[in-house]
Formats: structure tokens, sequence, C-alpha cells
């Protein structure tokens, strides 16, 4: 019997990222026992620290867990400004369209940090999402990120009436954002137009 639930365990953690769902379900759990943020527009703290499971071969955080960390905090930020519980009650969902990294500083094994994310703006489409890794130990920005998150089957403006009970005015663009959309705009068309479909559309 214990070989068989062995087995099983071993084939369930070769199949799936097993600790992916499990972070999650703890993400989920945490951000249901602490207050609620009121304000949809405050950035969002969570703390964490490069473990072992994190580096790679030199010896620190992997290029890649830096975007699985983004994930759970914006998970845990979804949970408490009440987004989550808006698209479950409007029966949308939310997936990430693009997501662009910029690497400043590695974060080091043992180094604490905080994940810092805030929605800077959104469109007709999507939410537009900053995140960035402060190190603890001096305050330096080691890695930010934008991410767009795009709502299907309903609108952002949408999710802030039913948050806010009111229109919010969406917050001016920042500079470098407007630039980023610029790019996945030209980036979308020129792959539109190399496979074709622009020529199909007309």
């Amino acid at each position: 019997m214990l070989l068989w639930v062995l087995g099983g365990l071993l084939l369930l953690f070769c199949s799936l990222d097993v600790w992916y769902f499990l972070r999650g379900a703890a993400v989920a759990i945490q951000a249901f026992f602490e207050p609620p943020i009121r304000d949809v527009l405050k950035e969002h703290i969570v703390s964490g620290r490069v473990l072992p499971h994190d580096l790679d071969y030199m010896g620190h955080m992997n290029n890649s867990r830096y975007l699985r960390e983004c994930d759970f905090a914006r998970f845990h930020h979804y949970s408490r400004n009440g987004i989550f519980n808006a698209t479950r009650v409007l029966g949308v969902t939310m997936v990430v369209g693009a997501s662009t990294i910029r690497y400043r500083r590695s974060l080091a094994f043992g180094e604490a940090f905080e994940i810092r994310t805030r929605i800077l703006a959104w469109d007709e489409k999507s939410f537009y999402v900053e995140q960035r890794f402060v190190s603890k130990k001096d305050g330096f920005i080691s890695a930010i990120m934008l991410c767009r998150q795009n709502v299907v089957h309903s609108s952002p403006e949408k999710i802030m009436e039913y948050l806010c009970k009111r229109k919010v005015e969406c917050p001016e663009y920042p500079e470098d954002l407007k630039h980023w959309i610029s790019y996945i705009a030209a980036s979308s068309q020129a792959l539109r137009a190399e496979s074709g479909l622009e020529e199909k559309n007309k």
C-alpha cells in the first residue's frame, strides 16, 4: 500500500507542478484571513526571500523565478483588493496578455526582498500592472516588470465600477507605459503581417 501511495505521489509530481498549485492555495488562504484593501490603486507589498530552489547555476535567483513570484504577488493583490471576487460575480476571467521584465541587479541566496504591485492604468480591454522587486538590504529596485492583464468577456471599467460603486477615471499613463504599449501594438501588427492575417482581414 505504501509503495502505491509513493508511486502515486511520484507520478503526480512528475506530471504536474504540484508546488505551484500548493503555493497558489496557500496565497489564497493567507489573503482570505488578511484585511481587504479598499483602495484598488494602492500599492500592495508582499515579502519574499531567495531560497535554494530559486537558484540557478550562477548561485542567484533564476530569471524565471521572478515571473513566478510576480504571479503569486498578483494573486495576493487581486484577492485582497476585491478584483478576483469581482471577476467571479461578473462571470469574467483574466489572463496575462503581455509582460516585460527588466533585471537591474541579481538577488542573492538568502536575500530578503519585497514585491510591490500596483495597477498603473487600464483601457477597454486590459489592466496595466507594475511589479517591482525591492531588496530589503538597501532598498535597491532589483527588477521591474510591466504586465498587461487582459479581461475576457468584460472590461476593466466594469470591474472598477463594481468595486467602487461609481465610475472611476483611469490615471494618466506614465511615459514608459505608453512606449511599452506602442511596442506591443507594433509587435502584434508585425506578427499579423508575417502570418498573413492582415491580408485575410482586408
